[in-house]
């Protein structure tokens, strides 16, 4: 099963992007999601940052998934950014990121929310999937590729 490549568009796989912070990647991904689903991004950005206060969402080995769960938010929406100068995260290996996957789902899908967690944490488990996806070329080649992978 594949819960990932559906949540991924050309809009929103960002190969090569850089930030300063954490807190400008998260409004970046606000107002790109705000935009494309007509949510207020202030509380897109707010679900974020609230998440990451209770705990660094860095998986190690350069990964990180922040999430949110968002009211209105219709179905489960993804953001994949490919960091041009890696973010400190806090991560538990001490490893700053350089590959962020932000998720976001509606409020009250929790076992979906599980499940796609879960989904990412083995994809970014692989350490081949990790290397191509420091090396893909273009989005569509980044969906492709994710669209591929299985669990």
């Amino acid at each position: 099963m594949n819960l990932i490549a559906p949540l991924i568009t050309s809009d929103t796989a960002l190969l090569d992007v850089s930030f300063t912070s954490k807190k400008k990647l998260f409004e970046h991904a606000a107002e790109l999601f705000g935009q494309i689903y007509s949510i207020k991004s202030a509380d897109i950005f707010t679900s974020l940052f609230e998440r990451e206060r209770l705990g660094s969402t860095a998986l190690g080995c350069g990964v990180a998934i922040p999430h949110g769960r968002i009211k209105g938010l219709k179905q489960a929406c993804g953001a994949f950014y490919r960091l041009q100068t890696p973010l400190e995260f806090d991560a538990p290996d001490n490893q700053p990121v350089s590959i962020c996957f932000v998720l976001l789902v509606p409020h009250d899908a929790n076992e979906q929310h599980l499940q796609i967690l879960g989904e990412l944490a083995q994809l970014f488990g692989d350490e081949a999937m990790r290397a191509k996806l420091h090396t893909i070329a273009t989005p569509n080649d980044l969906i492709a590729l994710i669209s591929t992978w299985t669990s």
